[in-house]
């Protein structure tokens, strides 16, 4: 059987199972209630970071499926 050459990139259809496996993981990550002054909160902090780093770096976009709220970055709307 011959092997193809692996793809340097990401399909269509794979970044979407990706974001959606994704936003499952972010959903699990910040879902706990437990103290900022913990080590499990620390290491699930350091896990988001590289989880919203890598959406970044493989769809070239912002995360969507996170929401900002007030405590968060707030973007003014658009004029349009």
């Amino acid at each position: 059987m011959a092997r193809s050459k692996p793809s340097k990139q990401l399909s269509q259809a794979e970044i979407e199972r990706f974001l959606a496996a994704a936003e499952a993981l972010h959903l699990s990550i910040i879902k706990p209630l437990i103290s900022p002054h913990c080590d499990h909160y620390r290491a699930t902090r350091t896990l988001h970071e590289v989880l919203l780093k890598a959406v970044r770096d493989i769809t070239g976009q912002e995360v969507e499926f996170i929401r900002w709220n007030t405590t968060g970055p707030v973007r003014p709307p658009t004029a349009g």
